[in-house]
């Protein structure tokens, strides 16, 4: 046995991640990904699964998944990223850790794959060694992504989990999670992201989600723009896949979104993928429209995949969800929400939710990777806040907060706009000018003081590892 513990097999895969190089076209090798599962005699096919891809929403739809599963009496492996708190987060079982002997024995397992039988192989196979050698045209070491993905199908077969819910990291053609061939697939809106990766257009990002798409296999489809939507329709045809898209089986009806959650009827057309109702209403404690539609899909595709499931069982999981980092109130008072929105469209529907909620003219805490479109961003949200800090979305992607501020600055002026590069320092100061007649005494004593119903809400969003830098700040 090499590790000890869990927290070892987390800082031996972190020694993977080359923040300096950043992830490359040779990074996003499906090949590299099936030699290692072969490796570890195919862990990802041990339980069925469902696939889940998009641009914004597949970790809602992910976690929905799995907390209707749950109900549904099943042991069920999580995948999904980034993690807000603990980077167990990525890999549960449910919305719970896994047992720490799972991490333990499932680390000590990958480990033996790529320090001995990876070698070996390496060492008798020249066209393996070539995939795995940086200094080959092609090659790459095993990458950080490869290895948590590795892991976490390893930790599912240790738990003995009957079915798994997997997120993509990032893409879907060559992501790693791609190995699977999952009972569903589910495909969540796209737009515009990591360009530099994926590509520049519309077309070629939802070619790139397309490919988990498998043969015979069935596809729930978000509601697209057109040009998305043509490429889906090809490669389910391609593929022999039905397709599910939303817009033709349901429609969501009486939304009714409260600080609480948010209740909706979702009606059915001409596919009976509920029961034998032509409608059912259901509830989920996270606020916001889009948060609905994620309900949706995972309901249509927990349906599809497993049709036994009962509407009061999927009322139950989705009562039951737990999903941090997602329109999340940490503070009542004052009112302090946390968003992982990282593009335009989803920032939009963020802010939207958040003014309908709690009013104009409150605190904005904003900062995303530099893959992001934040003068977009900034053209979306400037006008609905009396403050804008700018800071650093922590340190595990390249960020650019000056440029950042620049950009908010043109957009919306520099009186109202603030940079603050410290992530702690900049929590400080968005509760300071949420209540700029308070003494700035601390975080703490500030929420302690008399008067704290006369704060304005602050919304923290851009940047999962921005929220997530927050989090750890506040709670």
């Amino acid at each position: 046995m090499f590790f000890k513990s869990s927290d070892e097999v987390f800082e031996w895969l972190s020694s993977f991640i080359n923040l300096e190089r950043g992830q490359t076209p040779k990074s996003f090798k499906l090949e590299r990904m099936e030699i290692l599962a072969t490796l570890a005699d195919h862990p990802e096919k041990c339980v069925p699964s469902i696939h889940v891809a998009g641009s914004k929403g597949k970790g809602s739809v992910t976690g929905m998944l799995a907390a209707i599963l749950t109900a549904a009496g099943y042991r069920v492996g999580r995948y999904m990223s980034p993690h807000v708190v603990d980077i167990r987060e990525r890999l549960c079982l449910g919305d719970s850790y896994f047992d720490e002997d799972v991490y333990l024995s499932a680390g000590n397992e990958l480990h033996t794959v790529i320090e001995e039988r990876l070698v070996t192989l390496a060492n008798t196979n020249s066209a393996a060694a070539a995939l795995f050698n940086p200094a080959s045209p092609e090659g790459c070491e095993p990458t950080f992504w490869e290895l948590l993905t590795l892991l976490f199908f390893l930790c599912v077969r240790k738990a003995k989990c009957d079915v798994m819910v997997v997120e993509t990291g990032m893409g879907g053609r060559l992501d790693s999670t791609n190995v699977l061939d999952p009972l569903v697939s589910v495909i969540t809106l796209i737009e515009l992201e990591h360009t530099a990766i994926l590509g520049k257009t519309i077309t070629a990002i939802a070619g790139e989600k397309a490919g988990i798409i498998k043969t015979n296999k069935p596809l729930v489809l978000a509601k697209q723009r057109d040009e998305a939507l043509a490429v889906f329709q090809e490669k389910t045809q391609e593929k022999n896949s039905q397709m599910f898209y939303f817009p033709k089986i349901a429609e969501l009806t009486n939304i009714n979104i409260t600080p609480h959650g948010t209740e909706f009827t979702l009606t059915q057309k001409d596919s009976s993928f509920l029961s034998d109702t032509a409608f059912s209403k259901f509830s989920i404690p996270l606020p916001g429209k889009v948060q609905a539609e994620n309900a949706a899909l995972a309901i249509a595709a927990v349906k599809i995949a497993f049709p036994q499931t009962s509407e009061e069982v999927i009322r139950k999981g989705l009562a039951n969800l737990k999903i941090p980092g997602r329109f999340e109130k940490i503070m009542e008072q004052p009112p302090f929400i946390i968003d992982g929105a990282h593009t335009p469209e989803s920032l939009a529907l963020c802010v939207e939710t958040f003014c309908s909620l709690y009013g104009e003219g409150g605190i904005l805490l904003f900062s995303c990777a530099s893959d992001k479109d934040y003068a977009a961003m900034a053209k979306i949200a400037h006008s609905h806040f009396s403050k804008i800090i700018i800071t650093t979305p922590g340190t595990f992607k390249t960020s650019y907060p000056e440029k950042i501020y620049e950009t908010f600055v043109e957009i919306a002026g520099n009186e109202k706009t603030v940079l603050v590069l410290d992530t702690q320092e900049s929590v400080r100061q968005a509760m300071k000018f949420a209540k700029a007649s308070h003494a700035d005494t601390g975080v703490q004593a500030e929420l302690q003081g008399e008067g704290c119903e006369n704060y304005l809400p602050l919304l923290g969003t851009g940047s999962f590892y921005l929220i997530a830098e927050i989090r750890k700040c506040l709670l």
